[in-house]
Formats: structure tokens, C-alpha cells, sequence
């Protein structure tokens, strides 16, 4: 079975043949949806699930880490049976996909084997398509990045300079004698299709609108593409390791104990978290229930947009006292308490919308000065707080084209 080689919902983990609805003794083996606080994501044992169950138990054994699950840790979590689990773990064996990871401590029978993900098995590529440079990387499952490089780009010169760059760092962060590729995440600015793979009208840049950026690239890599805008990247890399199927809990609004936000463990609702970009542009990434939010048209997360200054200076999208065009004018003039000021507020607005449990903070401008403006939106929030419990503000743990591979990693662990 050649997990990844497509990029079609029929081409996801798997290959479509189910593990049976009954077993040898004609008794149901499936759990039905049920799962161990997976929100709705539990396993069902029907053949055309097939590749829903296994990407189901990856997820579940990434989340886990170096120290895994065993099966019959698996089989709660999931609802499968033990024998289900027992037969699909196999079959992820045989693959390479999985390896022990010790025994756990014997509780008076025969201490049970553990199992984890072997990261090693596949890899991906993330590549962040910006305005005036470009970055890849390529990473494992767990998304340890394994090889980066990136240069100059002049993203106004059009789609087709921009697309022989994305093929020529592809071809430098790839492995040609390592495991497979799954496939290529590229985060690029906004607004773009995230369905159809087709780029918008790009600010101050008209000649994007309508390029069939993922379907060209696809072509010229052969290899399945996953088209997002730079934020929803950086908002998947945010969560990554701990989306819906995550072994690690949360409590509070103090974090996760997996250390990102956004995990869903038995008996703990999935974080909802913002990831704020400041760089060329300003925008904004929503995980709303453990997932990226993109909005019924892909327009979620146009936080720039917002407008702060009624009758303010002129934004390039063509409206005037946007949160954009004001903080980026403070940070041109150097100013950047007032740019984390301006970025407070439009923060705070989001999070009185959304109720949001961590904002995380990226992008060249903030790493450039990480504690003006991780201290500047946090008194902010807290001034502003309509809850005792501020949310937490942080910096994010993965750069965009990190949040680009994870989102090409997606499908394999079953999420959208």
C-alpha cells in the first residue's frame, strides 16, 4: 500500500479496502463513532474507512511521542476493537510507519508493548511564498525540520518567475535517496482559494488574480500540493502534534501539556487559539476547535483589514485606518510599542469575538523584537480582558513553511 501517492480524497492514507465490518466469529468488530474525546473523529469499521482508521491511530501515536500507546490504549481512545487495532497496526508495521517504544510498567500480568510513530517513515516539504523572499523546508512526521534553505523573491515580477523559484527550492531541500515525499505545502499571502488552489486579488499585486497556482506547481513537481495563505500556515503549524486526535490534555487557560495549544484529550475541549502575522502584511490564522479556520470562501483571518482609525491614512486594499497601514507605519518609523499597541487592539477585538484561549504572535517583524511585542499585546489583552483569565500570548513555536509542511503532513493524520 503506497500511503500518500495521491492527492485526492480517495488517495489519503490507505487504499480503500475496508478491515472488514465483522470478524471471524461474525460479531461486529467496528466501535461506531466513538473515540476517546475526539470530538466525533472515532474510528468506524467500515471498508471504506479503512484509511480513516489507520491515519486515525497515527494521529494518535504522533501526539503520543517517543514514548507511544499501546494497543489497548488505542483501542479506548479510538472505540475500535482490539483485534481491529491489532490488525491495522500491522499493517502500519509493515510499512515502517510504526516501531515499539519499550513496555510499560507491568501492573501484575505481562507488561504490555508500547508503539510509536517512526517519524523517518515519509517526509514533506513547506514552502512560504512571500512578497519579497522565499523559504523551504523539509521535515519528518513529528515536523522536525531536516534540511531549509530560502533566498530573495520578487513576488511582483508574477507567477511564472515565482513558480520556477518554488521548483528550484523544492529540488534543494529534497532527499532524492530518502523515504517518500507525501507532498509540498506552499503558504502564500492572501486572499487565495484554498478548494480550488487559485490565488485572489493579492494586495498590490493584480496580476496573481486567478493563477492556478496549485494545479501549475503539481504539474511541475509532481507530486500532490496544498495551497493555503501564509497565515492558516502559520496557524497549523501552531497546533502542530496536537490537533483533534492529540494524546496530550489541557486544562485551563494556562496552556497544554504538550506544550502548544489546540490539543483535544479525553475529557478536554480543543483549544481556540489566533496566530497574528506581522511581516510584509499583517493577518491573522484561526484554530477554532482544534482545526484551521478558513471560512466558507477561504476569506477567514483578513485581521489587517480591520479598521481601527475611522477616516485614518489609506490602506493599499483601498480602505483608510487599517490595523495594517497603522502598525506597519510604527514599525517603519521604529516605533514599536505603538506597533504592538495597534496590534494589541486588533488582538483584543478578535478575542472578545472568538473567546480565544492563546494568541501566538509571528512573522520577520516580530521575531525581530519578540518581547516588545509579546509584552506589548499581552498588556493589551489584559487591560482589556472581559474574562478574570486573559488569554495567554506567545510566541509561535514553527515558522509559516513549517506550517506549510504540516498542512501537506494533514491528510496522512486525517485532518482538513
Amino acid at each position: 500500500m503506497n500511503r500518500g501517492s495521491g492527492d485526492g480524497p480517495g488517495d489519503g492514507p490507505g487504499n480503500g479496502y475496508g478491515d472488514g465490518a465483522r470478524g471471524s466469529e461474525g460479531r461486529e468488530v467496528g466501535g461506531g463513532e466513538v473515540g476517546g474525546g475526539r470530538e466525533g473523529r472515532g474510528g468506524v469499521n467500515l471498508p471504506a474507512l479503512r484509511g480513516h482508521n489507520e491515519a486515525l491511530l497515527l494521529d494518535l501515536l504522533r501526539g503520543a511521542g517517543p514514548t507511544g500507546l499501546g494497543r489497548a490504549e488505542l483501542a479506548t481512545r479510538t472505540g475500535l476493537t482490539p483485534q481491529a487495532v491489532s490488525k491495522i497496526t500491522a499493517r502500519l508495521g509493515a510499512e515502517g510507519l510504526l516501531a515499539e517504544a519499550g513496555r510499560a510498567a507491568s501492573t501484575g500480568g505481562k507488561p504490555r508493548t508500547l508503539l510509536r510513530l517512526a517519524p523517518q517513515a515519509r517526509h514533506a516539504v513547506g514552502v512560504h511564498l512571500d512578497r519579497d523572499e522565499l523559504r523551504a523546508v523539509r521535515v519528518d512526521l513529528a515536523g522536525t525540520v531536516l534540511a531549509a534553505t530560502g533566498g530573495p523573491l520578487d513576488f511582483a515580477a508574477g507567477p511564472a518567475e515565482a513558480v520556477e523559484a518554488v521548483v528550484r527550492v523544492v529540488a534543494r531541500v529534497a532527499d532524492p535517496a530518502g523515504p517518500p515525499l507525501l507532498g509540498v505545502g506552499v503558504a502564500a499571502p492572501g486572499p487565495l482559494d484554498h478548494r480550488t488552489g487559485v490565488m485572489g486579488r493579492v494586495t498590490g499585486f493584480p496580476g496573481w488574480e486567478g493563477f492556478p497556482l496549485r494545479e501549475v506547481l503539481r504539474g511541475r513537481l509532481g507530486l500532490p500540493v496544498l495551497l493555503d495563505k501564509d497565515t492558516n500556515a502559520g496557524a497549523a503549524g501552531a497546533g502542530a502534534g496536537v490537533g483533534p486526535g492529540a494524546a496530550g490534555a489541557t486544562t485551563g487557560r494556562g496552556g497544554s501539556q504538550a506544550g502548544l495549544p489546540g490539543a483535544g484529550a479525553s475529557g478536554a475541549a480543543p483549544r481556540t487559539s489566533v496566530y497574528l502575522h506581522v511581516g510584509t502584511g499583517l493577518g491573522a490564522g484561526l484554530r477554532l476547535g482544534g482545526r484551521v479556520y478558513r471560512g466558507t470562501r477561504s476569506a477567514a483571518g483578513e485581521f489587517g483589514h480591520q479598521v481601527l482609525l475611522l477616516d485614518g491614512p489609506p490602506c493599499r486594499c483601498g480602505a483608510r485606518g487599517c490595523a495594517e497601514v497603522l502598525c506597519l507605519a510604527a514599525v517603519a518609523r521604529g516605533d514599536l510599542p505603538e506597533a504592538a499597541r495597534i496590534l494589541g487592539e486588533g488582538a483584543a477585538n478578535l478575542v472578545a469575538l472568538l473567546d480565544v484561549d492563546d494568541v501566538l504572535l509571528g512573522g520577520r517583524v516580530v521575531a525581530a523584537a519578540p518581547e516588545a511585542f509579546v509584552s506589548g499585546v499581552r498588556a493589551v489583552l489584559t487591560a482589556r480582558a472581559l474574562t478574570p483569565d486573559p488569554p495567554t500570548v506567545s510566541l509561535a513555536p514553527r515558522g509559516v513553511a513549517e506550517g506549510a509542511a504540516e498542512l501537506a503532513l494533514s491528510p496522512f493524520f486525517d485532518h482538513t
